[in-house]
């Protein structure tokens, strides 16, 4: 009878040395959503790595071989491992040390690996779903409760939306924020690739998958990014970064709403809504001829932008440094403390992080792991501490404006493409929504938010 446990969207690395285990667990999962890799002969990169779950299965005979050190390949790739191997773990310490602790026998049974595999699955979703959880977006700001109001505003709408942002401001958890709030989309997948660390060569397999024995190694037949994004949410992280040949391909599959796996001839329809997002400024990029006009136009049809944190102030820095800390601590240690000291918080204000929230959360990991573990507010040793993240001096004035600057100029590029496709149209608004690939309505809204008036007057669809 086969199993009815649920395994989806997993990568499974195998590096089997002198054992023939590859095919054994290819047989043995051949009714998951999972793609067996045989590693052995392979460079596996941490970005591929991140790209979407995976877990490796490493024979024994690869430390014999020297090939493989398990700390410093977790520490490179960070994903769960299985050992395999003939002698029982407790008859060989030294092959197994403490921290192998997942282990499977050379014999193993198909029931064995599937237990083994879908006990990993849980504890990686339950990681996942508690680092979901305690990221809960904090806005206390203006300019953040303006952008949790847009999102909003057009979370329910099927067309594509683009969110700028520096690095390190959260632009996933908006994207994600955009699909759960979504009435459709919301109930189906959210799968999300960094268009930055999509390896040479791998462009076609990953997006667009390929089908069984379509090349060496391909074992099993695979989804790409399109497919399992069906029913859901696709989103491309730094879109900014993906090559002008790659840029092509995608907008074929955004305008067919169809894709077809490597070694296959027959289209596979789908129903996604795509979100992008960039640290760059695409209008610049376009015009510089490193982005594709027509692939931003379909990508920009509603744009975010979210501020950084040092447009956001000490009112969200704190929040956000408390909330980490709380995290980090846990809640019945930090009941025990007293409250975040003043000059802890008066320094976290004060603090400029080029990275935005990513950086804080990393300052508030330092500071919360030392405060669990010895106690107390050890100002000593935090101010040590603060003194490695902080600037010198404050921020200054200038490198705020420079951020309003760069702000300015994007919003000011996005207005003159308004006007320009008015222009050429005569103003007439639905030639000119037409014209740019949106509504009627979003032209509206484009028009409002950029103060661009005629003496069309106003609808109860603008409503």
């Amino acid at each position: 009878m086969r199993t009815t446990t649920k395994i989806e969207e997993l990568d499974i690395y195998v590096w089997e040395g002198k054992a023939d285990i590859v095919d054994r667990v290819a047989r043995c999962m051949a009714s998951f959503d999972v793609e067996v890799i045989r590693a052995d002969d392979i460079a596996i990169s941490p970005e591929r790595t991140a790209l979407r779950p995976s877990l490796a299965i490493i024979s024994v005979s690869v430390i014999d071989s020297g090939a493989l050190i398990l700390r410093d390949w977790q520490a490179a790739h960070g994903i769960p491992v299985v050992w395999v191997g003939a002698a029982p773990r407790e008859h060989d310490p030294a092959t197994y040390p403490s921290e192998y602790s997942h282990i499977l026998p050379l014999d193993f049974t198909c029931a064995e690996l599937r237990g083994m595999v879908m006990k990993l699955v849980l504890q990686m979703r339950a990681h996942s779903a508690k680092t979901h959880e305690s990221d809960a977006m904090i806005a206390n700001s203006e300019c953040m409760q303006a952008l949790l109001h847009e999102v909003d505003t057009f979370a329910d709408c099927d067309t594509s939306v683009l969110v700028h942002g520096e690095t390190g401001v959260g632009k996933e958890r908006i994207a994600q924020l955009l699909h759960e709030k979504h009435s459709r989309y919301g109930q189906g997948p959210f799968v999300a690739v960094n268009c930055g660390a999509i390896p040479d060569g791998l462009f076609e397999s990953l997006f667009f998958g390929h089908s069984k024995g379509s090349f060496t190694g391909a074992v099993v037949a695979h989804k790409g990014y399109f497919e399992q994004a069906d029913g859901g949410t696709l989103f491309l992280d730094e879109i900014g970064d993906l090559p002008l040949y790659q840029q092509v391909k995608l907008l074929r599959v955004l305008e067919d709403s169809a894709v077809t796996r490597i070694g296959s001839a027959t289209p596979v329809k789908l129903d996604f809504r795509l979100v992008a997002a960039t640290n760059k400024l695409l209008p610049q990029l376009v015009k510089d001829g490193t982005f594709r006009a027509d692939l931003y136009y379909r990508l920009a049809v509603i744009e975010l932008k979210i501020p950084s944190l040092e447009e956001r102030g000490a009112v969200d820095k704190i929040a956000i440094f408390k909330a980490f800390i709380a995290q980090i601590v846990g809640a019945e240690r930090l009941a025990a403390l007293s409250d975040l000291p003043y000059w802890l918080a008066d320094a976290v204000a004060d603090t400029y992080f080029p990275g935005n929230v990513r950086e804080l959360r990393n300052l508030a990991e330092r500071i919360g792991v030392t405060v669990r573990q010895i106690g107390a507010w050890d100002a000593a040793r935090l101010q040590r501490l603060l003194a490695l993240a902080r600037t010198t001096q404050p921020v200054p004035a200038e490198s705020v404006a420079e951020v309003l600057v760069d702000r300015s100029k994007w919003d000011m590029a996005e207005r003159n493409r308004v006007l320009a496709a008015l222009d050429a149209n005569g103003w007439r608004r639905q030639d000119t929504a037409l014209y740019l690939g949106i509504s009627r309505k979003v032209l509206w809204e484009k028009m409002r938010k950029y103060q661009i008036f005629d003496e069309e007057p106003e609808t109860r669809e603008s409503e």
